[in-house]
């Protein structure tokens, strides 16, 4: 990693809203997701995983592409994968040549209580990056949405590091984001 430099930057959204009223804790906040899609380099029709994000195509603002899925334990988000998103992930997601992962995982042990599966399911950074970096090709990113500045796993460089806040009295989150190197 010789003369590496990540982009930094801070993102002041607004809180998260969902279409037709919904509401789910821990949605992704307002304007997130296309700011998300552009720093991963990824066009709208660009086939986007989004890991623990089985709300996203709730979304009501641009981002959420027509060729995303989604990949979450929780059945009632109705996500295109159900699974453990520490388990391989699915050989159908793998084959659409995905071009980028965002991932919002539970931040702590604490946060996941909050969700269907609990915090005996809670995935821990690390395991969601090395899924991603088995199933992206290289110079394809991964972004994940966390308390921690994620460290980064084998076969993945950061790229970046955005402070994410969306108002007073709220806690500050982190968007780290990797790059698959070539193997």
């Amino acid at each position: 990693m010789t003369n590496y430099r990540p982009i930094t930057d801070i993102w002041i959204l607004a809180r998260p809203k969902l279409k037709d009223g919904k509401k789910y804790y821990g949605a992704y906040p307002a304007g997130f997701l296309q700011r998300a899609r552009d720093l991963l380099g990824c066009g709208i029709h660009d086939p986007v995983l989004h890991v623990c994000g089985g709300m996203a195509r709730h979304y009501p603002y641009a981002g959420f592409g027509p060729n995303d899925r989604t990949l979450d334990l929780d059945p009632k988000t109705e996500p295109d994968y159900c699974q453990d998103v520490t388990e391989p992930w699915p050989v159908t997601c793998m084959s659409v040549s995905l071009r980028g992962v965002i991932a919002d995982p539970p931040y702590s042990d604490e946060e996941a209580a909050h969700y269907a599966p609990g915090k005996a399911k809670y995935p821990r950074p690390s395991q969601i990056l090395a899924r991603a970096a088995e199933c992206l090709k290289p110079g394809c990113r991964v972004g994940i949405l966390h308390y921690l500045w994620v460290k980064p796993v084998p076969g993945l460089r950061p790229v970046a590091v955005i402070c994410v806040l969306v108002g007073c009295n709220n806690r500050a989150r982190l968007f780290s984001v990797f790059e698959r190197e070539a193997s």
